[in-house]
């Protein structure tokens, strides 16, 4: 039977769970980001029933090597706030204090599971998961919102987007986008990421490349270069030939930023994340998990599910 490996970005599901989950201790302090990962974390395991669990984290600092390329990389990002619903009045401080303590408590549960952590300083957790999809064998299910990872879809590698509660297949991508995952990085650093500060070419789309430039969907690596060549040899050219023609470094800095196919990490990243794959730990402490539970005052939440799931991995 085929091993299954849920690969978490831990980031993204914290942060998500951090702004919309109202939970508060008993002492009235929001453990939202905590609880609501915990859950999210039981939901999946529950369901999905993997062999093997990892969760990347961005390390501190973020890529520093992507903002090597694009100095403005991720810039101007409002700061990710509680959601009013809440009912909690913190400062803007104190909610940063209150996103750190609950994150750095959180690894401490997830230090009690039987998963493994990856985070590492100027690496973010895009690239672990990348790194991670290629060193761990049978079925990989990729759990994110990030659009990025669609790059990395084959016939081993899924993803399940928790928002839309939707899993998302090759397949699925080439009938909605038309647009290969082989080519994906491509296409997204010509239409550009507003989100991380990429500006791509005006007018340019994923369906206006899927339209204009049909040979995107084939199971074959394109580069700029083959991109360009094409916009140079249409004779009547329009207003995204021309951009992509003139955006060329641009584009180029955009795709060396949002590719995944060759992460660009140190050897010792890579050696970690081989490491951690070849020697798996399921250590498991109920006891220590259930103890910090009532220290920090949400007891009464039934978690029966993770920990008869977070069991069945640690002996299997």
């Amino acid at each position: 039977m085929t091993d299954r490996t849920l690969i978490i970005d831990g980031t993204n599901i914290f942060y998500r769970a951090y702004v919309v989950n109202p939970s508060l201790s008993t002492s009235g302090l929001p453990v939202g980001g905590l609880v609501g990962f915990l859950k999210s974390l039981q939901k999946l395991i529950r369901e999905m029933k993997p062999d093997k669990v990892f969760v990347c984290w961005d390390g501190a600092g973020g890529s520093s090597r992507r903002r090597s390329v694009v100095s403005s990389y991720k810039e101007g990002r409002k700061a990710i706030r509680l959601n009013r619903s809440i009912g909690v009045s913190l400062s803007l401080e104190e909610e940063n204090q209150s996103k750190i303590r609950q994150m750095l408590r959180l690894f401490e549960y997830l230090d009690n599971l039987p998963l493994i952590q990856l985070i590492h300083d100027g690496v973010e957790a895009d690239d672990l998961v990348s790194i991670l999809c290629r060193q761990v064998e049978g079925q990989k299910i990729i759990v994110s919102s990030d659009k990025d990872f669609y790059q990395l879809l084959d016939e081993e590698t899924i993803i399940y987007r928790p928002v839309q509660a939707v899993f998302k297949t090759r397949d699925d991508i080439l009938d909605e986008f038309k647009i290969h995952p082989n080519n994906f990085a491509l296409a997204r650093a010509v239409s550009g990421d507003k989100s991380d500060n990429l500006q791509g070419v005006r007018g340019a789309g994923l369906k206006t490349l899927a339209k204009r430039f049909p040979f995107l969907i084939e199971n074959k690596d394109y580069s700029l270069t083959d991109l360009v060549d094409v916009c140079e040899k249409t004779e009547s050219k329009l207003k995204i030939h021309e951009g992509i023609i003139n955006n060329y470094d641009k584009i180029l800095k955009n795709y060396k930023i949002m590719q995944l196919y060759i992460p660009n990490v140190s050897f010792q990243v890579r050696d970690i994340v081989k490491n951690s794959v070849e020697n798996y730990s399921k250590y498991y402490n109920k006891t220590e998990i259930v103890k910090m539970m009532f220290q920090d005052g949400f007891p009464e939440i039934r978690w029966t599910d993770l920990f008869a799931s977070s069991n069945r991995i640690s002996k299997t």
